[in-house]
Protein backbone atom coordinates (compact mmCIF):
# COMPACT_ATOMS: atom_id res chain seq x y z
CA UNK A 1 0.00 0.00 0.00
CA UNK A 2 3.41 2.24 0.54
CA UNK A 3 3.48 2.59 -3.45
CA UNK A 4 0.20 3.04 -4.07
CA UNK A 5 -0.23 6.38 -1.15
CA UNK A 6 3.36 7.51 -2.69
CA UNK A 7 1.61 7.27 -6.15
CA UNK A 8 -1.44 9.30 -5.06
CA UNK A 9 0.45 11.83 -3.20
CA UNK A 10 2.47 12.42 -6.50
CA UNK A 11 -0.27 12.90 -8.69
CA UNK A 12 -2.34 15.12 -6.61
CA UNK A 13 1.18 17.39 -6.58
CA UNK A 14 0.85 17.38 -10.39
CA UNK A 15 -0.79 20.72 -11.66
CA UNK A 16 -4.35 20.42 -13.37
CA UNK A 17 -3.89 20.80 -17.55
CA UNK A 18 -6.64 22.73 -18.80
CA UNK A 19 -8.09 20.67 -21.84
CA UNK A 20 -10.76 20.61 -24.83
CA UNK A 21 -11.79 17.39 -26.34
CA UNK A 22 -12.56 16.53 -29.91
CA UNK A 23 -14.87 14.38 -31.55
CA UNK A 24 -16.32 13.34 -34.84
CA UNK A 25 -20.07 12.97 -35.91
CA UNK A 26 -19.76 10.34 -38.78
CA UNK A 27 -21.94 7.98 -40.84
CA UNK A 28 -20.50 5.65 -38.32
CA UNK A 29 -20.89 7.29 -35.19
CA UNK A 30 -24.07 9.52 -34.83
CA UNK A 31 -24.41 12.14 -32.73
CA UNK A 32 -25.64 10.31 -30.07
CA UNK A 33 -22.71 7.99 -29.73
CA UNK A 34 -19.66 10.57 -30.11
CA UNK A 35 -21.45 12.63 -26.75
CA UNK A 36 -20.89 9.01 -24.98
CA UNK A 37 -17.40 8.52 -26.39
CA UNK A 38 -17.08 12.48 -25.41
CA UNK A 39 -18.30 11.11 -22.03
CA UNK A 40 -15.63 8.28 -21.66
CA UNK A 41 -12.87 10.53 -22.97
CA UNK A 42 -13.64 13.44 -20.24
CA UNK A 43 -13.48 10.82 -17.83
CA UNK A 44 -10.03 9.09 -18.88
CA UNK A 45 -9.03 12.97 -19.12
CA UNK A 46 -9.99 13.23 -15.39
CA UNK A 47 -8.21 10.12 -14.35
CA UNK A 48 -5.19 11.82 -16.33
CA UNK A 49 -5.39 14.65 -14.32
CA UNK A 50 -6.84 17.09 -16.57
CA UNK A 51 -9.21 19.61 -16.86
CA UNK A 52 -11.96 19.18 -19.89
CA UNK A 53 -13.38 22.88 -19.95
CA UNK A 54 -15.00 22.22 -23.82
CA UNK A 55 -15.93 19.89 -26.11
CA UNK A 56 -15.59 20.40 -29.93
CA UNK A 57 -17.51 18.37 -32.17
CA UNK A 58 -18.37 18.20 -36.06
CA UNK A 59 -20.35 16.42 -38.42
CA UNK A 60 -18.49 14.78 -41.54
CA UNK A 61 -17.86 12.02 -43.93
CA UNK A 62 -14.14 11.15 -42.58
CA UNK A 63 -11.51 12.76 -41.02
CA UNK A 64 -9.26 14.82 -42.57
CA UNK A 65 -5.63 13.67 -43.53
CA UNK A 66 -3.97 16.64 -42.17
CA UNK A 67 -6.06 18.38 -39.59
CA UNK A 68 -8.37 15.90 -38.51
CA UNK A 69 -11.20 18.64 -38.10
CA UNK A 70 -11.68 20.69 -41.09
CA UNK A 71 -9.94 23.87 -41.74
CA UNK A 72 -13.00 26.21 -40.48
CA UNK A 73 -13.47 24.18 -37.20
CA UNK A 74 -9.61 23.76 -36.61
CA UNK A 75 -9.11 27.06 -36.51
CA UNK A 76 -12.22 27.73 -33.78
CA UNK A 77 -10.40 25.28 -31.94
CA UNK A 78 -7.32 27.09 -32.08
CA UNK A 79 -8.63 30.37 -31.32
CA UNK A 80 -10.39 29.40 -28.23
CA UNK A 81 -7.06 27.19 -26.79
CA UNK A 82 -5.15 30.84 -27.29
CA UNK A 83 -8.38 32.74 -25.58
CA UNK A 84 -8.97 30.60 -22.56
CA UNK A 85 -5.43 29.55 -21.60
CA UNK A 86 -5.70 25.66 -22.84
CA UNK A 87 -2.97 23.89 -22.53
CA UNK A 88 -4.07 20.38 -24.22
CA UNK A 89 -6.05 19.41 -26.81
CA UNK A 90 -7.04 15.52 -26.65
CA UNK A 91 -8.60 13.83 -29.70
CA UNK A 92 -10.98 10.89 -29.57
CA UNK A 93 -9.78 9.04 -32.40
CA UNK A 94 -5.79 8.05 -33.07
CA UNK A 95 -4.17 10.76 -34.88
CA UNK A 96 -0.95 10.36 -37.53
CA UNK A 97 2.03 11.93 -37.16
CA UNK A 98 1.21 14.42 -39.31
CA UNK A 99 -2.01 15.38 -38.06
CA UNK A 100 -0.58 15.75 -35.06
CA UNK A 101 2.75 17.69 -36.42
CA UNK A 102 -0.19 19.62 -38.22
CA UNK A 103 -2.26 20.53 -34.98
CA UNK A 104 0.62 21.24 -32.86
CA UNK A 105 2.40 23.79 -34.82
CA UNK A 106 -1.68 25.25 -35.52
CA UNK A 107 -2.44 25.51 -31.77
CA UNK A 108 1.03 26.14 -30.00
CA UNK A 109 -0.23 23.30 -27.02
CA UNK A 110 0.05 19.49 -26.80
CA UNK A 111 -1.91 17.49 -28.37
CA UNK A 112 -3.07 13.88 -27.93
CA UNK A 113 -5.32 11.00 -28.96
CA UNK A 114 -7.38 8.56 -26.79
CA UNK A 115 -4.65 6.02 -27.39
CA UNK A 116 -1.62 8.00 -25.67
CA UNK A 117 -4.14 9.63 -23.23
CA UNK A 118 -4.97 6.08 -21.92
CA UNK A 119 -1.21 4.80 -22.10
CA UNK A 120 -0.49 8.28 -19.85
CA UNK A 121 -2.61 6.39 -17.30
CA UNK A 122 -1.06 3.59 -17.01
CA UNK A 123 1.91 4.80 -16.95
CA UNK A 124 0.72 6.78 -13.66
CA UNK A 125 -1.04 3.42 -12.38
CA UNK A 126 1.67 1.26 -12.93
CA UNK A 127 3.16 0.27 -9.48
CA UNK A 128 5.20 -3.36 -10.10
CA UNK A 129 8.00 -4.11 -12.45
CA UNK A 130 5.79 -6.27 -14.60
CA UNK A 131 3.16 -3.66 -14.75
CA UNK A 132 5.68 -0.68 -15.58
CA UNK A 133 7.17 -3.40 -18.45
CA UNK A 134 4.05 -4.32 -19.93
CA UNK A 135 3.20 -0.12 -20.20
CA UNK A 136 7.04 0.68 -21.72
CA UNK A 137 6.57 -1.98 -24.17
CA UNK A 138 2.82 -0.34 -25.34
CA UNK A 139 4.98 3.03 -25.70
CA UNK A 140 7.02 1.89 -27.83
CA UNK A 141 4.69 -0.51 -29.77
CA UNK A 142 2.74 3.12 -30.21
CA UNK A 143 5.65 5.30 -30.91
CA UNK A 144 7.32 3.03 -33.48
CA UNK A 145 4.75 3.81 -36.42
CA UNK A 146 4.75 7.72 -35.75
CA UNK A 147 8.16 8.01 -35.92
CA UNK A 148 8.24 9.83 -39.44
CA UNK A 149 6.92 13.11 -39.28
CA UNK A 150 6.99 13.69 -35.90
CA UNK A 151 10.13 15.33 -35.43
CA UNK A 152 12.49 17.03 -37.66
CA UNK A 153 15.82 16.38 -36.50
CA UNK A 154 14.41 12.70 -37.33
CA UNK A 155 14.84 13.71 -40.83
CA UNK A 156 18.76 14.81 -40.70
CA UNK A 157 21.95 12.61 -42.09
CA UNK A 158 24.52 11.84 -39.55
CA UNK A 159 27.27 13.78 -39.93
CA UNK A 160 30.87 13.42 -39.09
CA UNK A 161 34.25 10.90 -39.57
CA UNK A 162 32.84 7.74 -40.95
CA UNK A 163 29.49 8.65 -41.77
CA UNK A 164 30.25 9.77 -45.48
CA UNK A 165 28.21 8.65 -47.70
CA UNK A 166 24.52 7.10 -47.70
CA UNK A 167 25.12 6.95 -43.95
CA UNK A 168 22.18 5.99 -41.56
CA UNK A 169 19.36 8.61 -41.21
CA UNK A 170 18.75 9.57 -37.12
CA UNK A 171 15.21 8.60 -38.14
CA UNK A 172 16.25 4.75 -39.17
CA UNK A 173 18.79 4.50 -36.07
CA UNK A 174 15.66 5.37 -33.60
CA UNK A 175 13.53 3.44 -35.59
CA UNK A 176 16.31 -0.18 -34.54
CA UNK A 177 16.90 1.04 -30.80
CA UNK A 178 12.84 0.94 -30.42
CA UNK A 179 12.76 -2.33 -32.40
CA UNK A 180 15.70 -3.86 -30.29
CA UNK A 181 14.01 -2.03 -26.61
CA UNK A 182 10.22 -3.90 -27.76
CA UNK A 183 12.49 -7.12 -28.50
CA UNK A 184 14.16 -7.16 -25.36
CA UNK A 185 10.66 -5.87 -23.61
CA UNK A 186 9.47 -9.01 -25.17
CA UNK A 187 11.92 -11.78 -23.74
CA UNK A 188 11.46 -9.87 -19.95
CA UNK A 189 7.70 -10.29 -19.97
CA UNK A 190 8.19 -13.69 -21.62
CA UNK A 191 10.75 -14.71 -18.91
CA UNK A 192 8.75 -12.99 -16.25
CA UNK A 193 5.60 -15.36 -17.53
CA UNK A 194 7.56 -18.58 -17.13
CA UNK A 195 7.42 -18.04 -13.87
CA UNK A 196 4.55 -16.96 -13.54
CA UNK A 197 3.27 -20.52 -14.68
CA UNK A 198 5.66 -21.83 -11.87
CA UNK A 199 3.68 -20.31 -9.68
CA UNK A 200 0.54 -20.96 -10.73
CA UNK A 201 1.14 -24.98 -11.15
CA UNK A 202 2.48 -24.40 -7.47
CA UNK A 203 -1.45 -23.54 -6.46
CA UNK A 204 -1.89 -26.73 -6.81
CA UNK A 205 -5.94 -27.88 -8.70
CA UNK A 206 -7.48 -24.98 -6.64
CA UNK A 207 -10.42 -23.86 -8.57
CA UNK A 208 -9.75 -20.55 -10.21
CA UNK A 209 -11.73 -17.72 -10.36
CA UNK A 210 -11.37 -14.07 -12.25
CA UNK A 211 -13.81 -11.22 -12.56
CA UNK A 212 -13.35 -9.34 -15.69
CA UNK A 213 -15.08 -6.45 -16.76
CA UNK A 214 -14.78 -3.14 -18.59
CA UNK A 215 -13.21 -0.39 -16.63
CA UNK A 216 -14.54 1.45 -13.67
CA UNK A 217 -17.19 -1.23 -12.91
CA UNK A 218 -16.79 -2.28 -9.58
CA UNK A 219 -14.27 -5.27 -9.55
CA UNK A 220 -11.98 -4.24 -7.06
CA UNK A 221 -13.91 -3.37 -4.88
CA UNK A 222 -16.08 -6.13 -4.85
CA UNK A 223 -12.60 -8.13 -5.11
CA UNK A 224 -12.01 -6.70 -1.67
CA UNK A 225 -15.64 -7.74 -0.71
CA UNK A 226 -15.08 -11.52 -1.31
CA UNK A 227 -11.72 -11.85 -0.06
CA UNK A 228 -11.78 -9.52 2.73
CA UNK A 229 -8.90 -8.03 1.54
CA UNK A 230 -7.62 -4.39 0.62
CA UNK A 231 -6.90 -4.45 -2.93
CA UNK A 232 -6.73 -0.51 -4.49
CA UNK A 233 -9.75 0.97 -5.65
CA UNK A 234 -10.91 4.05 -6.50
CA UNK A 235 -14.00 5.98 -8.90
CA UNK A 236 -11.28 6.42 -11.67
CA UNK A 237 -10.99 4.44 -15.20
CA UNK A 238 -8.22 1.54 -14.75
CA UNK A 239 -7.33 2.01 -11.06
CA UNK A 240 -6.41 -1.70 -11.12
CA UNK A 241 -3.74 -2.61 -13.60
CA UNK A 242 -1.30 -5.49 -11.79
CA UNK A 243 -3.12 -8.94 -11.79
CA UNK A 244 -4.12 -9.55 -7.99
CA UNK A 245 -5.07 -13.02 -6.87
CA UNK A 246 -6.48 -13.71 -3.36
CA UNK A 247 -7.63 -17.17 -1.58
CA UNK A 248 -11.18 -17.12 -0.82
CA UNK A 249 -12.77 -19.76 1.43
CA UNK A 250 -16.82 -19.69 0.88
CA UNK A 251 -17.83 -21.91 4.11
CA UNK A 252 -15.70 -24.99 3.97
CA UNK A 253 -14.76 -24.00 0.25
CA UNK A 254 -11.57 -22.48 -1.22
CA UNK A 255 -10.43 -21.54 -4.09
CA UNK A 256 -8.67 -18.39 -6.05
CA UNK A 257 -9.94 -15.09 -6.75
CA UNK A 258 -8.23 -12.95 -9.35
CA UNK A 259 -8.98 -9.16 -10.36
CA UNK A 260 -7.33 -8.09 -13.30
CA UNK A 261 -6.66 -4.94 -16.01
CA UNK A 262 -10.47 -3.54 -16.85
CA UNK A 263 -11.13 -2.94 -20.73
CA UNK A 264 -12.19 0.32 -22.49
CA UNK A 265 -13.82 0.62 -25.96
CA UNK A 266 -11.57 2.03 -29.15
CA UNK A 267 -8.66 0.37 -26.94
CA UNK A 268 -6.02 -0.72 -29.81
CA UNK A 269 -5.55 -4.68 -30.00
CA UNK A 270 -1.41 -4.43 -29.53
CA UNK A 271 -2.12 -1.92 -25.91
CA UNK A 272 -4.14 -5.14 -24.75
CA UNK A 273 -1.80 -7.77 -25.60
CA UNK A 274 0.72 -6.11 -24.18
CA UNK A 275 -0.80 -7.23 -20.85
CA UNK A 276 -0.83 -10.22 -22.23
CA UNK A 277 0.92 -12.51 -19.51
CA UNK A 278 -1.35 -10.19 -16.80
CA UNK A 279 -4.63 -11.74 -18.85
CA UNK A 280 -3.18 -15.14 -18.82
CA UNK A 281 -5.22 -15.69 -15.02
CA UNK A 282 -8.03 -15.11 -17.46
CA UNK A 283 -7.06 -17.69 -19.79
CA UNK A 284 -6.22 -20.29 -17.08
CA UNK A 285 -9.13 -19.23 -14.90
CA UNK A 286 -11.70 -22.77 -14.64
CA UNK A 287 -14.74 -19.19 -14.27
CA UNK A 288 -14.96 -16.32 -14.98
CA UNK A 289 -17.19 -13.33 -13.17
CA UNK A 290 -18.56 -10.73 -15.53
CA UNK A 291 -18.38 -7.51 -13.46
CA UNK A 292 -21.03 -4.78 -15.07
CA UNK A 293 -22.08 -1.20 -13.94
CA UNK A 294 -25.89 -1.92 -15.03
CA UNK A 295 -26.57 1.95 -14.05
CA UNK A 296 -24.53 2.64 -17.04
CA UNK A 297 -26.98 3.96 -19.51
CA UNK A 298 -24.59 0.98 -22.76
CA UNK A 299 -23.91 -1.35 -20.52
CA UNK A 300 -24.73 -3.45 -23.01
CA UNK A 301 -21.86 -2.73 -25.30
CA UNK A 302 -20.14 -2.57 -22.70
CA UNK A 303 -20.68 -6.13 -22.67
CA UNK A 304 -19.98 -6.52 -25.99
CA UNK A 305 -16.35 -5.24 -25.74
CA UNK A 306 -15.62 -7.23 -22.80
CA UNK A 307 -17.10 -10.38 -24.53
CA UNK A 308 -15.08 -9.83 -27.68
CA UNK A 309 -11.71 -8.81 -26.19
CA UNK A 310 -11.77 -11.97 -24.46
CA UNK A 311 -12.63 -13.92 -27.24
CA UNK A 312 -10.20 -11.75 -29.54
CA UNK A 313 -7.34 -11.44 -27.12
CA UNK A 314 -7.33 -13.90 -24.34
CA UNK A 315 -9.07 -17.04 -26.11
CA UNK A 316 -11.43 -17.07 -23.19
CA UNK A 317 -15.16 -16.81 -25.38
CA UNK A 318 -16.11 -20.23 -24.75
CA UNK A 319 -15.22 -20.77 -20.38
CA UNK A 320 -18.24 -20.97 -18.28
CA UNK A 321 -19.13 -17.24 -16.93
CA UNK A 322 -21.66 -15.80 -14.52
CA UNK A 323 -22.38 -12.41 -14.70
CA UNK A 324 -22.80 -9.64 -12.10
CA UNK A 325 -24.76 -6.72 -11.86
CA UNK A 326 -23.19 -3.95 -9.76
CA UNK A 327 -24.51 -0.73 -8.78
CA UNK A 328 -28.03 -1.28 -8.34
CA UNK A 329 -27.87 0.72 -4.95
CA UNK A 330 -27.89 3.40 -7.90
CA UNK A 331 -31.47 2.75 -9.08
CA UNK A 332 -34.37 5.13 -7.93
CA UNK A 333 -37.00 4.31 -10.29
CA UNK A 334 -40.46 6.04 -9.92
CA UNK A 335 -43.00 4.19 -12.19
CA UNK A 336 -44.49 6.50 -14.62
CA UNK A 337 -47.79 7.94 -15.13
CA UNK A 338 -49.56 5.61 -18.16
CA UNK A 339 -49.85 8.58 -20.22
CA UNK A 340 -46.46 9.37 -19.80
CA UNK A 341 -44.66 8.69 -23.75
CA UNK A 342 -41.56 9.35 -22.54
CA UNK A 343 -38.60 7.47 -23.93
CA UNK A 344 -37.61 4.43 -22.40
CA UNK A 345 -33.97 5.04 -20.67
CA UNK A 346 -31.97 4.34 -17.64
CA UNK A 347 -34.27 6.40 -15.35
CA UNK A 348 -37.44 5.00 -16.13
CA UNK A 349 -37.09 1.41 -16.77
CA UNK A 350 -37.57 -0.36 -13.36
CA UNK A 351 -34.38 -3.12 -12.14
CA UNK A 352 -37.35 -5.67 -11.52
CA UNK A 353 -37.21 -5.54 -15.51
CA UNK A 354 -33.87 -5.82 -16.47
CA UNK A 355 -33.61 -8.29 -13.38
CA UNK A 356 -35.84 -10.50 -15.06
CA UNK A 357 -34.48 -10.48 -18.88
CA UNK A 358 -31.36 -11.12 -18.24
CA UNK A 359 -31.89 -13.76 -15.39
CA UNK A 360 -33.77 -15.47 -18.70
CA UNK A 361 -31.14 -14.52 -20.96
CA UNK A 362 -28.33 -16.14 -18.63
CA UNK A 363 -30.69 -18.82 -17.67
CA UNK A 364 -29.97 -17.87 -13.87
CA UNK A 365 -26.20 -17.47 -14.33
CA UNK A 366 -26.33 -13.95 -12.99
CA UNK A 367 -26.38 -11.69 -9.56
CA UNK A 368 -27.64 -8.38 -8.70
CA UNK A 369 -25.39 -6.79 -6.13
CA UNK A 370 -23.99 -3.73 -4.96
CA UNK A 371 -20.73 -4.10 -3.78
CA UNK A 372 -20.49 -0.58 -2.09
CA UNK A 373 -23.87 -1.11 0.05
CA UNK A 374 -23.19 -4.96 -0.10
CA UNK A 375 -26.40 -5.68 -1.29
CA UNK A 376 -27.19 -9.24 -3.01
CA UNK A 377 -23.28 -10.43 -1.97
CA UNK A 378 -24.61 -13.43 0.06
CA UNK A 379 -26.62 -14.46 -2.87
CA UNK A 380 -23.57 -14.33 -5.17
CA UNK A 381 -21.44 -16.01 -2.55
CA UNK A 382 -24.23 -19.26 -2.72
CA UNK A 383 -24.09 -18.87 -6.91
CA UNK A 384 -19.95 -19.01 -6.79
CA UNK A 385 -19.93 -22.19 -4.20
CA UNK A 386 -22.17 -24.17 -6.19
CA UNK A 387 -19.92 -23.26 -9.14
CA UNK A 388 -16.91 -23.83 -7.59
CA UNK A 389 -18.05 -27.08 -5.90
CA UNK A 390 -18.97 -28.57 -8.78
CA UNK A 391 -15.39 -27.97 -10.65
CA UNK A 392 -13.65 -29.50 -7.16
CA UNK A 393 -15.56 -32.29 -6.90
CA UNK A 394 -14.65 -33.04 -10.25
CA UNK A 395 -10.94 -32.75 -9.72
CA UNK A 396 -11.35 -34.36 -6.00
CA UNK A 397 -14.52 -36.77 -6.38
CA UNK A 398 -13.99 -38.50 -2.90
CA UNK A 399 -13.85 -35.25 -0.59
CA UNK A 400 -18.31 -36.35 0.06
CA UNK A 401 -18.57 -33.38 2.19
CA UNK A 402 -18.07 -30.58 -0.69
CA UNK A 403 -21.11 -32.26 -2.63
CA UNK A 404 -23.28 -30.84 0.07
CA UNK A 405 -25.17 -27.84 -1.03
CA UNK A 406 -24.10 -24.39 0.51
CA UNK A 407 -28.01 -24.45 2.08
CA UNK A 408 -27.02 -27.81 3.74
CA UNK A 409 -23.69 -25.81 5.07
CA UNK A 410 -25.26 -22.38 6.07
CA UNK A 411 -28.58 -23.55 7.27
CA UNK A 412 -30.66 -21.62 4.62
CA UNK A 413 -33.86 -22.82 3.10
Amino acid sequence: MGLIDDSKRTISTVETERAVLVGLITPQQNEAKAAEYLDELEFLAETAGAETVKRFTQRCEAPNSTSFVGKGKLEEIVAYVADNDVQLIIFDDDLSPKQIAFIQKAAAVKVLDRTSLILDIFAKRAQTANAKMQVELAQYQYLLPRLTGMWTHLERQRGGIGMRGPGETQIETDRRIIKTKISLLKQKLADWDKQKVIQRKNRGKLTRVALVGYTNVGKSTLMNVLSKSDVFAENKLFATLDTTVRKVVIDNLPFLLSDTVGFIRKLPTHLVESFKTTLDEVRDSDLLVHVVDIYHPQFEEQIEVVNRTLQEVCAAGDKEMVMVFNKVDKFSYVPKDEDDLTPRNRENIPLEELQETWMARMAGNCVFVSAKKLQGIETLKKLLYDKARIIHTERFPYNDFLYQTYEDLTGDA
